[in-house]
């Protein structure tokens, strides 16, 4: 049984303070150095940006949740707790797990919190859990100290489209970035701000240079000034001879003096393209993404680009997962329960490394042939209950 979840509002009069002019600062309402603001949605219009944010969320969200009991040996898997019903079936009628915690991590990541309510039936146990967008949620601090979330409703999932309501600490799931209070995490794109303001600055400047700007491959020149006829004709002859892909690679002849000179990037345009490539690079780093997973191949092998994917795994996505694990612990799970996403979950993908992993737990004695069996999906088998005898090599049945 869970404790139950709603409870009466602090009076208003009970506020000191609000955290709005914090947020202000956080959301990157102040303009940059570069000249532009930087927010959540225009930095997700950096690629590198919105790849790093769907790496981490999408990964997470995509890896095996489970939910175990506490017994006196140890755990047990608890299919029966409402969390693990909503892993399987859905936190509410209309999101499923994996997009309830992509929605949740990305909000964290580009604003510094994800926000979720907690909803329960009328003996107190889970029901639902509804995704909060961050942008709708004006934090205060009651005099009690307690920490308190006002949410505008804009689309009316949860009553009028503009309804406020008042959520307490107790009645959401909240995942914060790091934090500089306890109380709120700050997003990134605050702490580095003039990265991100710089990086936008960069594309903005080179669209600027691409809708103002029209810049031949090269020039032809005469030694004589030609009339419209004459010019008209080089324009067609040029056109017909050297236009699509069946006429690349042609040999360029011209008469009467005629030259072409082709046009070389020139050097403030190749500054460019090397400040953007700088950016993207900068922008991984920010949110400890190695630049493989993101499409960065620049410096990358087949060997290098497995460690990234490693190295992915345990810096950046395991720190957020233990925030998952220990804030739905606390929310929603109580004593005696716990979360566990399984990173394994990654080798879903590469059946070498995963079968390797089950010989190895096999033949270390470990697992049993029809534990493995029943991770892959398999029927069990009825030999298939004992561990390993030593010192005989495991071997796995065939399906």
């Amino acid at each position: 049984m869970l404790g139950r979840w709603r409870k009466k509002p602090e009076p208003r009069a009970q506020e000191w303070g609000s955290l709005d002019p914090r947020l202000a600062e956080a959301f990157g309402i102040s303009r940059t150095a570069a000249g532009v603001s930087v927010t959540a949605a225009s930095a997700e219009n950096l690629a590198t940006v919105l790849a790093c944010v769907q790496a981490i969320a999408a990964g997470i969200a995509s890896l095996p949740a489970l939910v175990y009991r506490d017994t006196d040996g140890g755990r047990e898997e608890a299919p029966d707790h409402p969390l693990a019903r909503m892993i399987r079936d859905g936190v509410n009628d209309r999101e499923g797990w994996p997009d309830f915690i992509e929605s949740l991590v990305a909000n964290a990541l580009l604003r510094g919190n994800g926000l979720a309510e907690i909803v329960a039936d009328d003996r107190g146990r889970l029901r639902e859990l509804y995704s909060i967008p961050w942008a709708w949620v004006a934090p205060r601090v009651l005099t009690s100290g307690r920490l308190a979330f006002e949410v505008t409703d804009m689309y009316g999932a949860r009553g009028a489209p503009g309804h406020m309501r008042r959520l307490l600490n107790a009645e959401v799931i909240h995942i914060k970035d790091r934090s500089d209070d306890g109380m709120l995490g700050r997003s990134r794109l605050s702490r580095a701000r003039e990265t991100i303001g710089t990086a936008l600055a960069v594309q903005l400047f080179a669209a600027s240079t691409y809708a103002n700007q029209a810049t031949p491959k090269g020039v032809l020149t005469f030694a004589n000034k030609l009339n419209s006829e004459q010019l008209n004709h080089v324009r067609e002859l040029w056109k017909n001879l050297f236009t699509g892909a069946d006429n690349a690679a042609k040999t360029l002849i011209l008469d009467q003096g005629g030259e072409f000179k082709p046009m070389s990037v020139s050097p403030e345009d190749a500054e460019l393209l090397a400040s953007r490539r700088f950016t993207t690079e900068e922008l991984a780093r920010l949110f400890n993404v190695p630049p493989p997973i993101v499409g960065i191949w620049d410096h990358s092998s087949f060997t290098n680009s497995e460690t990234a994917g490693r190295w992915f795994a345990i810096f950046t996505l395991t720190p957020w997962i233990r925030k998952l694990e220990t804030e739905f612990a606390r929310a929603v799970l109580g004593a005696g329960y716990s979360l566990e996403i399984d990173l394994s979950g990654l080798t879903r993908g590469d059946y070498a490394a995963r079968w390797n992993a089950h010989k190895i737990a096999v033949g270390s004695r470990i697992l049993t042939p029809n534990e493995v069996r029943e991770a892959e999906g398999y029927n069990p088998r009825p030999d298939g209950d004992a561990l390993a005898t030593e010192p005989a090599e495991p071997t796995l049945a065939a399906p």
